[in-house]
């Protein structure tokens, strides 16, 4: 069974047919985790994938060409923040953001509807759009999904979500069903104003909080529109993880089998491996280089601090099952020394998490493709709660999915 190639070059043809196809190629015979690859302009994705988050067209602490090293397919970019800055003058001048930032292989951006949460102060939500004050200038100016959509037009990613309507998953009341019914309205204007349907594949959102049967209103309304996948969204925001991993369960049932499904902003390893069991093709988050920068490595136990002392005079790599440059070169030792106080340390760390992240990921597909993906969740389980401690919600939720820890 062949997989993108990982040093897959940028297309130097004009590509035909639909800017994204996603073929199943293999499943598991006991939860619903798939293996799958999806063909876009710039790169196949072999999935299910872990996607780092450049939210102003760079990963932090990384080059291009050492994302590229450690076998990465597709990044992430921010609507909002590159609307904002460079704006999408000097995107179009430039040819998109993939030339704008030595970038061949495939894109996704964010609508810049999750600023609707994380930067709530600024903005006031409207039937029209979201209207904020810029955190750059304080000037004032308005997000609509037309606007998101040409400013996602001029990025040129490779997929593009539509503006939704988000609200904190611990929202209750009306609030979330208003949310819901929006994020459906402003689908269609996403649709109606998207200019490059030959080159970019919108993807819905599915809303509805922590309320099934608004979740389930949502999935039947996006799944008549006719696009190419589907995203999770307005979880991993405060809500508890039993909630969390049963809106996860029931929106996988209520999406199509032969397009990818998205799962916006979660990127704990130990959620990554459930969550593509509840059957998600793809995820992303901030995490692996954020915890970085604060001097904090990820291995299949958990997080190492290397600020602890008691790495101080441990000549280990980080990993010694891990080939990345980081675990090639330099000790925890090393690393205690300069993390938080040097800045290449964050470039450092970020390299092997990053690396981290992509081999789970191609770990996970090996067990699917041979389907032996059960029997990979329990001995990852084992390492990372060696005593037999499995939060109750990882076991609950890999239950309903036929495997028992």
């Amino acid at each position: 069974m062949s997989s993108a190639a990982a040093d897959q070059p940028a297309a130097t043809t004009a590509p035909t047919g639909p800017p994204l196809r996603y073929r199943v190629l293999a499943k598991c015979s006991r939860t619903k985790a798939r293996v799958g690859v999806m063909s876009l302009r710039h790169s196949d994705v072999d999935t299910p994938v872990f996607m780092p988050v450049g939210t102003q067209g760079t990963l932090k602490g990384l080059l291009p060409d050492q994302i590229m090293t450690l076998g990465c397919q597709i990044m992430l970019g921010n609507t909002y923040h590159l609307g904002m800055r460079p704006g999408t003058e000097i995107l179009k001048k430039v040819g998109g953001l993939h030339a704008f930032m030595g970038w061949p292989r495939a894109l996704l951006t964010d609508s810049g509807g999750f600023q609707m949460v994380s930067l709530l102060q600024l903005a006031e939500i409207t039937e029209e759009g979201v209207k904020f004050e810029s955190p750059y200038d304080k000037s004032k100016c308005m997000l609509t999904p037309e606007r998101s959509m040409e400013i996602q037009n001029a990025i040129g990613a490779d997929i593009m979500m539509q503006l939704d309507d988000v609200v904190k998953t611990t929202t209750t009341g009306p609030r979330v069903e208003e949310a819901m019914h929006r994020t459906i309205r402003w689908l269609d204007r996403s649709i109606e104003a998207h200019a490059r349907d030959d080159e970019q594949s919108i993807f819905p959102i599915v809303q509805g909080g922590l309320q099934p049967e608004l979740r389930k209103v949502c999935a039947a309304e996006l799944t008549e529109r006719n696009t190419r996948g589907f995203a999770v969204g307005g979880l991993s925001g405060g809500e508890s993880k039993d909630e969390f991993w049963r809106t996860v369960h029931l929106c996988t049932d209520l999406l199509p089998e032969d397009k990818p499904r998205y799962l916006m902003g979660v990127g704990f390893a130990a959620d990554l491996v459930v969550c593509v069991a509840l059957g998600i093709d793809m995820f992303d988050c901030v995490f692996p280089t954020r915890t970085a920068r604060f001097g904090c490595a990820l291995t299949r136990q958990g997080q190492l601090n290397l600020k602890q002392q008691t790495f101080k005079t441990d000549m280990r790599p980080i990993d010694e099952n891990c080939d990345c440059s980081t675990c090639k070169t330099y000790t925890r030792a090393y690393l205690h020394h300069i993390v938080t106080v040097e800045p290449v340390a964050c470039s450092i760390i970020s390299i092997h998490n990053v690396a981290f992240q992509l081999k789970l990921m191609g770990d996970i597909r090996k067990s699917i493709e041979a389907d032996t993906f059960p029997e990979f969740i329990k001995s990852y389980m084992q390492d990372r709660f060696p005593d037999s401690s499995v939060p109750q919600w990882i076991v609950d939720a890999l239950a309903a999915v036929n495997v028992q820890l």
